[in-house]
């Protein structure tokens, strides 16, 4: 029977994992200052709109460094910003849901958030293991 070397066999998948919610979140949230991707603000829960203090487009630049921050903490520290990721989207998701509005969106970033979760759970077996 052949000995399987977990750190081989676990170490490219945690490192794509890594990349991605890395990069993704800080490509959205950058994108959140110029709409390149889309217009972001079409994206708010209109009870939330009601609520703000501020303008939509301010809310989104604030939305847009906070993703920024979260994935360079998933850069850096993995076993962290796996689970803020996960938090994050999670929250969009429950954000989307309740509005009854864009509810492809809200599955899709429920199962982004599980990628999420799991690439904590795996950075801490991988800091384990070396």
């Amino acid at each position: 029977m052949e000995t399987i070397n977990l750190n081989q066999s676990i170490r490219p998948t945690f490192n794509l994992l890594r990349v991605t919610f890395g990069i993704v979140p800080i490509v959205a949230g950058a994108d959140k200052f110029t709409d390149l991707l889309t217009h972001w603000e079409n994206y708010i829960n209109p009870d939330l709109l009601k609520m703000l203090p501020f303008a939509p487009h301010t809310f989104m630049i604030i939305v847009g460094v906070i993703e920024i921050i979260a994935g360079l903490i998933v850069l850096v520290k993995p076993a962290i910003g796996g689970f803020i990721v996960a938090g994050w989207l999670t929250l969009i998701a429950l954000t989307l849901l309740a509005s009854g509005n864009f509810l492809d969106v809200a599955v899709r970033d429920l199962v982004m958030a599980i990628g999420a979760f799991s690439l904590a759970r795996i950075a801490k077996l991988v800091s384990r293991i070396g």
